[in-house]
């Protein structure tokens, strides 16, 4: 067990924020910690750290238990780097202790051959701890770790000699991220770790967690990240803490169930209440039957009551229809370029824009930011100018547009004035009703839009797609701001959806969730891949991989060539080819002393280190004089080899 929580409680202005937690992490376990916002998972998770005390009770005071000698890494929400370092500096910090140990180990060496005999054994002695510390935590291959997370990263296209103050705030964010996974920690707590981080890098990262080789206790909206990193979810609800075994669908499941099951029970145990209640009610003022109310009275008191269940809040209800059914072509996009700004201003973001989507697809656009996904809706709905190519709507067809930004919201309009403007055909009660299943109802529905939540206008606009009742939905990151509930509803009315949706998103379980297709502009161009995410990132590994392997045939047939011109050159005469077998036997007789050279000195170093060894001082001075006789010969013969 690495980290153990007891009965831990945190107040807020004397209310109970967190109550009685108990959570265990296990060695080499990753768990989700998920809750709505302000219940208390960033204070757990200073808890934890050190950085927030927890406080005592009635019942007493809880504790917060580390197994000894664990180290934490904790990467709070949104917090980068900070440093006049280059990157390069900054990561091999990480390694400062395996660093300062290799440092000892060459001064150590340099002073082994020139000691007097009594301080060479304790001298000895720090060599063999410090070599197996550096071994021990792989210092051999300090760079190469660094390089394998900064590309993993994003960083494999940044100079190593870039200052981290000239960086993005996302950039020293994913920077900082690097640096922790580099220090490797046992406990490594992750508040959103996936802020900031595009596709590729989510990818990277969720293959890296899955085989990190300590514990990880991750908080994160992230549905898709969680299903793929984590074994186990932990919730916090109303202050209280439930486990559940499994990734992100799992606990869905498993909350279902519990929620099902307590209200079953709850609901026995009120009957059962109320059936003792009425009975004593009844009854004890009775002489016949009093004893036996009075009875009743004692096992009413003895019952030891269940909580109300505790269930989400009344989730909203989208439902979205259509009344026409369109072409089968729904939309056909050729050789358009998508630009923005003008002037200076202005950038070509894909240079020929090829795209057709058919009736009834769910296509989900992807790609980093910047890329121009949302300027491909706009695009191909007119909203902003094309200067080549072709666009053409087929017929019959019907638009719902989910602009992320709500410009189709006047904020001096009210509520339930914006339903009106835009349906007159509709009464009140029907725009009433429509609202009040979004959850805007009462006195909300006269709010000016203006003071309206991001979530609220959110709201609003699936309101106002339920009413257009469009046959091709056009979504821009419609998840943006809306609450987890809101976001199921959603998914699951878009999964249903019988007709056409294009969706840009950045949320990898709505589009596992609803897409048919994905395209992905990452390249510069629409690229096609049938199916769900987990079908595209299918296909992208499988081209990676491909990739992969054909770069090594390659590298291997290059060095093939190399070698038989190599071969060619080398054999111009009989002198010279008499010569090149001299020196290839040379070579070969050097690579056996070398092979031999290098056995004999493991064996003495790992005699050096035993302690028995260490115990004899003539044993151990005649051992060191050899071993630094064959390092200077060992060194030799490597000189002579490389010269060929």
């Amino acid at each position: 067990m690495l980290l153990n929580i007891e009965n831990v409680y945190k107040y807020f202005g004397g209310e109970p924020l967190l109550k009685d937690i108990c959570l265990t992490v296990e060695n080499k376990e990753a768990v989700g910690l998920i809750g709505r916002n302000g219940c208390g998972k960033s204070t757990l998770l200073n808890i934890i750290t050190g950085r927030v005390g927890f406080d005592k009770t009635n019942e007493g005071l809880g504790s917060v238990s580390l197994a000894n000698n664990a180290v934490i890494g904790f990467l709070e929400q949104n917090s980068g780097l900070e440093s006049s370092s280059t990157i390069i500096e900054e990561m091999r910090h990480a390694f400062d202790p395996l660093i300062e140990a290799k440092r000892r180990m060459e001064e150590l060496e340099s002073r082994m051959t020139s000691l007097p005999a009594d301080q060479l054994e304790l001298v000895s002695g720090e060599y063999s701890q410090l070599s197996s510390y550096f071994e021990a935590h792989d210092g051999y291959r300090m760079d190469v770790k660094i390089r394998m997370i900064l590309n993993g990263m994003g960083f494999g296209d940044v100079p190593e000699d870039r200052l981290i103050s000239s960086l993005s705030g996302g950039e020293k964010t994913r920077l900082a991220l690097a640096r922790l996974l580099l220090e490797d920690p046992d406990l490594l707590i992750l508040d959103e770790p996936t802020n900031h981080l595009d596709f590729r890098t989510l990818t990277w990262l969720e293959g890296y967690l899955k085989t990190y080789r300590g514990s990880i206790l991750i908080v994160s909206h992230d549905r898709y990240f969680l299903d793929k990193v984590c074994s186990r979810i932990c919730e916090i609800e109303n202050g209280r803490l439930t486990s559940y075994k499994g990734g992100y669908s799992a606990y869905l499941v498993q909350k279902k169930m519990n929620v099902e099951r307590q209200i079953k029970e709850y609901e026995a145990q009120q009957k059962e209440i109320e059936k003792l209640e009425d009975y004593i009610v009844r009854n004890k003022t009775r002489a016949s039957t009093a004893k036996m109310a009075k009875s009743r009275e004692h096992m009413l008191e003895r019952i030891e009551r269940i909580d109300r269940p505790v269930t989400y809040n009344k989730p909203p209800k989208i439902k979205l229809e259509y009344d026409i059914e369109p072409t089968k072509d729904i939309v056909k996009v050729a050789g358009c370029p998508v630009e923005v700004g003008e002037g200076v201003k202005h950038k070509l973001l894909i240079p020929s824009l090829d795209m057709h989507i058919r009736r009834g697809e769910h296509a989900a656009i992807i790609g980093p930011n910047g890329i121009g996904k949302t300027s491909v809706l706009k695009l191909i709905q007119g909203l902003i100018p094309h200067k080549g190519g072709s666009i053409s709507w087929g017929g019959n067809v019907k638009i719902s547009y989910f602009d992320q930004e709500h410009s189709s919201l006047d904020p001096h309009d009210t509520v339930i004035g914006s339903v009106d403007r835009r349906f007159p055909r509709i009464s009140e009660q029907q725009a009433r009703n429509m609202l009040g299943s979004v959850l805007i109802s009462g006195e909300d529905v006269f709010k000016p839009v203006s003071v309206l939540s991001g979530g609220e206008r959110a709201k609003l606009c699936f309101a106002h797609m339920a009413l257009q009742r469009g046959n091709v939905l056009i979504l821009d990151e419609p998840t943006n701001h809306i609450d987890l509930g809101t976001k199921e509803v959603l998914e699951d009315a878009l999964a249903e959806f019988q007709g056409t949706i294009i969706l840009v998103s950045h949320d990898r379980y709505l589009i596992n969730k609803v897409a048919t297709r994905v395209i992905d502009l990452s390249g510069g161009e629409a690229r096609s891949f049938e199916g769900n995410y987990d079908a595209y990132a299918a296909v992208i590994e499988a081209e990676r991989a491909e990739q992969e392997r054909l770069l090594a045939e390659d590298k291997q047939q290059r060095q093939l060539e190399e070698y038989k011109e190599n071969k060619q050159k080398q054999y111009r005469s009989k002198q010279q080819r008499a010569a090149d077998a001299k020196r290839r036997a040379r070579i070969k007789e050097l690579e056996d002393e070398i092979t031999e050279l290098e056995e004999r000195i493991n064996t003495l170093e790992e005699e050096i280190a035993d302690p028995v060894t260490a115990g004899d001082f003539t044993v151990m001075t005649a051992k060191c004089a050899e071993l630094d006789e064959l390092k200077k010969l060992l060194d030799e013969k490597m000189e002579e080899w490389a010269e060929g």
